[in-house]
């Protein structure tokens, strides 16, 4: 009995000290929330709505195929932004990039801090044929009704564009004059990659020696019920962008008749591999942005939850197992893997003489191309399977402990004062990877309030805003420039 009294009383003692050390870590997490000091803005907002409404009935639409381009279109969006903004356009230097891509560049007292750029796009995607009849207000209408802004770009990315731009003409109206010199850049073929827009501008201005000290694009937005745990609304910065990357998958082989099949066809070897990577999956791993996003959230969390992210040296496996549960979730911790394209086949009795699957991957920060073909290679385990991998790494990581990140999370909370601002991992392509070349920190935050319904409408039917949303982003962006003049 003395033994076992012995062994129980060392457990005890164990589970005090654990218990002690857990729930006192649990404490001692501190909010990362700055606090709010209310944006007192002054607007016209009836004009201010009549300049986004009138933006949106421009047809300004990237196409993969850019002969279809209306540039004519282009042209007109640009003569609308120069007499809608007189003020901009008198006082700052603007500039056209490959004719339609956009610099504004507004002088700051003093020359000698590294500038800002604010960037956005003011292409939209095309509205799906057959779709149109769908939509409960015309996608180019522009129409405002029962609180709404209704029309494509509302979300992705003329809100951005006219946001910026109302922003700047109402502090120029003012007598605001920054201390830094201020950018904004807008593009004109974000949907289909950037490469004449943002990527152009990127090159004139590194050949000019341009450096920023943060560069901010779309990207997160506010949502509410995003974060277990916490009640609040929360934003989301993006600090990184997922790279995007085309894996191949080939093999060639003698075809024949249907009739007398081999017992691993073409075919069948393919959508084997497929199937060894879906049941494989890469490693999930919480770190980087993921975890970042869980250090800013977990001081906001309930107590149950807080205790959890507080101790996650503990239970790190526990939060990736609930982590992958959910594919918004489990795509912030590992690469992943999409099979988009199966090709084989002509002809019913046939057998192919060649197959070929196409995955598309999301790569994680850190993870090289390398690093995914030779993953992919040795999980398929079948030599007569050729890989060919091609696409982007992930971009660089943006600071989080430094003041550029803090200047958008104070304009934030500014305008959306009950919001938790967090840091995280964009999984879609962003014009801000473009800017990771001449930028020390590139962020991507949409100032608006959504619901998942709202995201399934940024290149779907019925995209549109409230006006509070827009008038909030307009607020966002003067709060943007007027906090990077305090650094």
């Amino acid at each position: 009995m003395g033994r076992w009294k012995m062994i129980l009383l060392i457990v005890g003692v164990f589970l005090l000290i654990f218990a002690i050390v857990t729930v006192t870590r649990t404490f001692m997490t501190e909010s990362r929330q700055p606090e709010p000091n209310k944006a007192e803005v002054t607007l016209d907002e009836d004009k201010a709505i009549r300049h986004f409404s009138e933006a949106l009935t421009f047809k300004t639409i990237s196409y993969q195929d850019r002969t279809a381009f209306d540039y004519p279109e282009f042209e007109r969006f640009i003569e609308f932004l120069e007499d809608t903004y007189p003020a901009v356009h008198q006082q700052l230097e603007v500039e056209k990039v490959n004719d339609y891509a956009l610099i504004y560049k507004w002088s700051g007292s003093e020359s000698g801090k590294k500038p800002i750029g604010l960037t956005s796009h003011y292409d939209v995607v095309p509205v799906l044929e057959g779709t149109e009849a769908n939509w409960e207000q015309g996608p180019f209408s522009g129409t405002v009704t029962d609180g709404e802004i209704w029309g494509r770009g509302t979300l992705d990315d003329k809100i951005g564009v006219i946001g910026i731009l109302e922003a700047a003409e109402h502090l120029l109206e003012e007598g605001y004059a920054p201390k830094r010199d201020v950018y904004f850049m807008f593009g004109f073929d974000e949907e289909i990659g950037g490469d004449e827009g943002a990527a152009a501008i990127v090159d004139l201005l590194e050949e000019r020696g341009v450096t920023f000290d943060f560069v901010l694009d779309e990207g997160g937005a506010i949502v509410e019920n995003m974060v277990p745990g916490v009640e609040q609304p929360v934003g989301v910065v993006g600090v990184s962008e997922k790279g995007s990357a085309t894996a191949e998958l080939t093999i060639s082989g003698s075809g024949g008749h249907s009739s007398q099949p081999k017992d691993h066809t073409n075919i069948g070897r393919v959508a084997s591999a497929i199937a060894k990577l879906e049941n494989t999956q890469f490693k999930a791993d919480l770190r980087g942005p993921g975890e970042t996003l869980f250090e800013f959230a977990a001081p906001e969390m309930s107590f149950g939850m807080r205790y959890v992210f507080a101790n996650k040296f503990i239970f790190e496996p526990i939060i990736e197992s609930i982590l992958l549960k959910q594919p918004a979730t489990a795509a912030l911790i590992r690469t992943t893997i999409a099979p988009t394209v199966f090709q084989a086949g002509e002809q019913y009795n046939a057998l192919p003489e060649q197959a070929t699957a196409i995955i598309n991957l999301r790569v994680m920060p850190g993870e090289s191309l390398e690093n995914v073909k030779k993953f992919i290679e040795e999980t398929i385990d079948d030599d007569e399977i050729s890989v060919s991998v091609t696409g982007s790494e992930a971009t660089s990581v943006s600071s989080t402990d430094s003041w550029q990140f803090q200047t958008i999370q104070q304009a934030a909370r500014n305008v959306y004062s009950d919001a938790v601002m967090v840091p995280y991992l964009m999984f879609a392509g962003s014009d801000a990877k473009h800017y990771d070349r001449i930028a020390d920190n590139t962020y991507r935050f949409l100032p608006v309030l959504i619901t998942s319904e709202d995201l399934t409408r940024m290149h779907g039917t019925n995209e549109h805003v409230s006006i509070d949303n827009y008038l909030n982003a307009i607020a966002f962006y003067m709060e943007v420039m007027k906090e990077s003049d305090r650094k």
